[in-house]
């Protein structure tokens, strides 16, 4: 399976896709999606669609991800991030995608383990668990670590539905466990 981990920005849209088989993981692509600050917002954000397309159209991604954006002091700042998130988690909807988006903490305690991690470091736990992984842009790493994020929760969800499943099972009467120590 591929994933597509996304990080918006409306100057710089970083994006990476891995491959996820099992427990591991590869990178296969990163780069970063730039807007020309001359142009109308409107045109800065047809350039972020259509490089969103392209990659997606190269890499075939079959999920993909996206960081929540956070709130600034700048509301412009803010309102201009928002629209470039919107775009962003279009792109991969228009192409059929499923769309998951995570809390920066979130992705910073899947890759690195807290959630209060810098920058540096979640760019070495990048390098270590992609190795051979030379991300391009600040911008990319980031995407790449949501990408990271994404493939250990989808493993969890995966694996808390089928232990409901069996247990589903189980109490539907197919088979009733016993547990130590109790009678019936």
């Amino acid at each position: 399976m591929r994933v597509l981990g996304l990080d918006p920005g409306l100057q710089h849209t970083g994006w990476g896709v891995i491959e996820v088989d099992g427990n591991r993981l590869r990178a296969l692509a990163d780069g970063a999606i730039h807007s020309t600050a001359s142009l109308s917002l409107a045109e800065r954000l047809m350039q972020i669609y259509r490089g969103l397309e392209a990659v997606i159209a190269d890499y075939a991604p079959d999920e993909a991800a996206v960081e929540e954006t956070f709130v600034n002091k700048n509301p412009t700042s803010t309102l201009r991030l928002g629209q470039a998130r919107g775009v962003v988690m279009l792109a991969p909807a228009m192409a059929g995608l499923p769309v998951a988006e995570y809390q920066p903490t979130v992705i910073k305690k899947a890759v690195v383990g807290t959630g209060t991690a810098s920058k540096d470091q979640v760019g070495m736990m990048i390098r270590t668990l992609l190795p051979g992984c030379l991300t391009t842009t600040p911008d990319a790493a980031d995407a790449l670590a949501v990408a990271i994020c994404h493939a250990h929760h989808r493993a969890s969800v995966r694996t808390v539905a089928a232990a409901l499943a069996r247990d589903g099972a189980m109490l539907s009467g197919k088979k009733t466990p016993r547990t130590k120590g109790t009678r019936g």
